[in-house]
């Protein structure tokens, strides 16, 4: 299963040299050309794309870690758990991410489901070391994908702590979390490592990339 990305178009000059393109209507690909390219200089600078997200799974996943870390690029070993919810946001380039931090403790996870409304996406954070709670995430997440009210919301699975002996890797949890069998909407799965940073860009381009495809 593999992440989503929408490929870049980009623009092609049509009056290169050897392009067999001559006259005014070769000076006027170059002219759209180079237009298009100003408009997209433009768009960079002034548009500003937001998204929100909801990032859940149990205690000691590792959630805060990585709200610190795409944040400030910071891993620091003694991070404190999150107790109820927090709220950060993150600019990344022109995109600014609202990203929803909810305990993972059993008494705040019937929290979840209404701080998953209406978010651009979920991430859904999974111990991929800690093999004994795997099932119980695997439950909390379908539990949770089973709400009427998140119905076709994207949810992107990280598999973090890749670091540790053990750790499962894509496929295995692919398998494990039985993701196959979610067919209602995106589900992108990456395995990672916040302290190593073991694909975290990868993870922030499909995050930035779905802010900028959900307003296509």
């Amino acid at each position: 299963m593999q992440g989503f990305q929408v490929p870049d178009a980009g623009v092609q000059d049509a009056g290169v040299p050897g392009s067999g393109c001559r006259g005014s209507g070769c000076r006027g690909s170059r002219m759209l050309a180079l237009f298009n390219k100003l408009l997209d200089w433009f768009r960079a600078l002034f548009w500003k794309e937001e998204m929100e997200l909801t990032l859940v799974g149990l205690q000691y996943s590792g959630k805060t870690t990585f709200v610190n870390v795409i944040a400030s690029g910071q891993f620091n070993e003694d991070m404190i758990p999150t107790v109820g919810f927090n709220m950060r946001k993150i600019t990344k380039g022109n995109v600014t991410i609202k990203l929803w931090d909810i305990g993972g403790q059993p008494r705040f996870r019937s929290m979840w489901e209404r701080y998953c409304r209406g978010v651009s996406a979920i991430v859904y954070m999974v111990d991929a070391a800690d093999q004994e709670k795997i099932e119980a995430s695997k439950n909390e997440l379908h539990n949770l994908l089973d709400k009427p009210q998140l119905q076709g919301i994207p949810v992107l699975v990280l598999g973090n702590k890749r670091d540790l002996p053990g750790a499962l890797d894509e496929k295995e949890l692919i398998e494990k979390m039985n993701l196959s069998a979610i067919q209602d909407r995106e589900i992108c799965c990456y395995s990672i490592s916040c302290k190593e940073k073991d694909n975290i860009d990868i993870t922030l381009q499909w995050l930035i990339q779905h802010s900028k495809s959900r307003r296509s």
